[in-house]
């Protein structure tokens, strides 16, 4: 039996999270969200098990979190800036 797992960004910062769909790996997922951390943004990963109880990503739900559509998207843009703005400043300094 393959499991699949809830791939859900959090934006620590702004207290916002997506559900961003459902994979049997996620490692591909957590990989660019460690990435993202390590390049100074303030997000987590969680990749909890689709269960009978969140088969809907309708009933996921954070405390002291809002649902925003479009995060991980918005997120990822960030983290192609910061990682074009880190290039360029390396090109610059040869």
């Amino acid at each position: 039996m393959m499991t699949k797992f809830w791939m859900i960004i959090r934006d620590d910062t702004k207290r916002t999270f997506e559900v961003c769909g459902r994979e049997s790996n996620e490692n591909s997922f957590t990989n660019r969200t460690h990435a993202m951390q390590k390049a100074g943004m303030n997000v987590t990963c969680m990749t909890p098990p689709v269960t009978g109880k969140t088969s809907s990503k309708d009933q996921i739900k954070y405390d002291g979190y809002t649902k925003e559509d479009g995060l991980y998207d918005r997120l990822m843009k960030q983290f192609m800036e910061i990682t074009m703005r880190g290039a360029e400043d390396h090109w610059h300094e040869d």
